[in-house]
């Protein structure tokens, strides 16, 4: 009886579809339903687009319950993680669904700011919890920082959104713990030598980028490799000149992971501004600190091309990549005059 009332309504099922296609109905909604998909994702691929504002104003409040040294770069860390997250679509590198599984411009600025938020979490592990090299790591930045260095692109389980939230969930109980005075093990400990460790990492990432912004247009480079020693030897014999350049299609993602990368940054300096108040004054250097932090906000200018364009460099078009390129060197020649400041008595 069973099989035979399933036999029936496949039937009918099959009759009705069968209907529907010979009058042209199937068609005639498919003709409705399509292009409505198609505008409806476009919106929200456009909308999406779009990169969140600065969370600047929970963590530079100056109030009882951020006056604790490290609170700043902790929550610094953990709105720009939130925010990775919680912008408008969520976290897309990941996605596997229109509009998400389209856009490239977007996840390239989630990986920047993602690179910043890892190495700043190392940072705060390996450097900033610690007196010394002997001292013990803290217990909730050991288990942070492993979670924001899971995979990008994982939907399934665990997504790599669930294993960002468990380090954010860390780095919360860190904070709290950084304010109880019957919890001295968690500490933050600013001095020069911690953020001169952080700023080398800093220093190298925008060295990176500015060569690859650089390589939007190919260009004869030499190899210096082992400049300035003599005795200095490498793995494999290279050419001593060679031409550089971006492949075309990676070049609008470069240009997006760089201001993800200057995004992250300027968050995360204006906290240690304020952590690292007492030692920048000493050294005379809050105002190289404030100049890194102008010379990154140039980058964030909004762009009235609806692409990056690539032009010659003294050409009819503008290269994009090129002008970000000139602010995120002028930024990271600022970092190594503030880490040879900092390095001085």
């Amino acid at each position: 009886m069973i099989k035979q009332k399933i036999a029936e309504l496949f039937s009918r099922t099959k009759e009705a579809m069968q209907d529907w296609v010979g009058n042209g109905v199937l068609w005639r909604v498919a003709a409705i339903v399509l292009p409505l998909y198609i505008l409806l994702v476009i919106v929200f691929g456009v909308y999406w687009s779009f990169t969140p504002d600065m969370p600047e104003t929970r963590y530079l409040q100056q109030n009882s319950s951020l006056a604790v040294v490290g609170t700043a770069t902790t929550s610094a860390l953990i709105d720009v993680s939130e925010s990775l997250l919680d912008k408008p679509g969520g976290f897309l590198s990941n996605d596997v669904t229109p509009p998400g599984i389209f856009m490239d411009d977007m996840p390239a600025w989630e990986y920047g700011v993602l690179i910043q938020v890892r190495d700043l979490s190392r940072a705060m592990r390996e450097s900033f919890s610690r007196s010394q090299s002997q001292s013990q790591e803290d217990s909730d930045l050991a288990k942070a920082e492993p979670r924001f260095n899971f995979s990008t692109n994982s939907w399934a389980v665990p997504a790599s959104e669930s294993e960002y939230r468990q380090g954010i969930k860390y780095l919360k109980a860190y904070r709290k713990r950084l304010s109880d005075v019957d919890d001295p093990q968690a500490q933050f400990y600013a001095r020069a030598d911690n953020l001169r460790y952080w700023l080398a990492g800093v220093e190298s990432r925008l060295g990176s980028l500015s060569q690859r912004l650089s390589a939007s247009v190919g260009r004869p480079r030499l190899n210096t490799d082992l400049a300035n020693d003599p005795n200095a030897r490498q793995s494999t014999p290279t050419v001593s000149e060679q031409r550089v350049k971006t492949p075309w299609l990676q070049i609008d993602n470069v240009f997006y992971e760089s201001r993800g990368t200057a995004w992250a940054l300027i968050c995360f300096l204006k906290a240690v501004e304020v952590d690292f108040a007492d030692v920048l004054a000493n050294k005379n250097a809050a105002v190289s600190l404030r100049q890194i932090i102008r010379e990154l906000e140039g980058t964030q200018q909004s762009m009235f091309s609806p692409m990056v364009l690539n032009g010659s460099g003294f050409g009819l078009l503008a290269n994009h990549s090129l002008v970000m390129a000139s602010y995120i060197t002028r930024a990271n020649a600022a970092i190594t005059d503030l880490r040879d400041l900092l390095s001085q008595g």
